[in-house]
This record gives C-alpha cells, sequence and structure tokens, in this order.
C-alpha cells in the first residue's frame, strides 16, 4: 500500500513539474514572440526612413547621387574582378591567370 502512496505522489510531482515547465516555456515564447515582432516593426520603420532620405537626396542632388551610384558600381566591378584572378584551363584543372 505504502509503494502506491509513494508512486501516486512521484507521479503527482512530475505531472506539476510538466505543468510548470510547460507554462515557463509558453511564457518565453510569447516573450520572444512580441520582441521578434517588435524588431520586426522597427527595421520596417528604419527602412521606410532611409528609402525616404535616399529619395529626397537624390531629387536635391542628382549629381552626387550618380557619382555615389558609379563609385559602387566601380568597387564592385574591381572585387568581381578580382575574384576572377584564377582561371581553369580546358581539363578543368585549376591554374594561375598571368
Amino acid at each position: 500500500m505504502e509503494t502506491t502512496n509513494g508512486d501516486n505522489t512521484v507521479a503527482r510531482v512530475a505531472s506539476d513539474v510538466q505543468t510548470a515547465g510547460k507554462d515557463l516555456l509558453a511564457t518565453a515564447g510569447e516573450q520572444i514572440s512580441g520582441t521578434a515582432n517588435e524588431l520586426s516593426g522597427k527595421a520596417r520603420q528604419l527602412c521606410a526612413d532611409f528609402t525616404d532620405v535616399v529619395r529626397e537626396s537624390t531629387v536635391e542632388k542628382p549629381f552626387a547621387a550618380l557619382a555615389i551610384a558609379a563609385s559602387v558600381g566601380f568597387i564592385l566591378g574591381a572585387l568581381h574582378a578580382s575574384s576572377r584572378s584564377v582561371a581553369y584551363n580546358n581539363s578543368g584543372n585549376r591554374r594561375e591567370r598571368d
């Protein structure tokens, strides 16, 4: 009879711990979800603000915007060209370009 009472106590405590764990995880999940939604909203607002600033500066100073775009294009082209410094011969083996 005593073993059954002890087993019931262990089962009840295990159930209580499991319920407490589920509640804790649910609360943490809700907090994380709320924080993620808040950060997402802030990121959207930041993107909208940045778009407005770029649009305004492009209208006010079109030549500066053109110079910036050309500079970015040049830098990206230079990076792409430098990454192509290794060539492959017809058999698929790597060789350094001269």
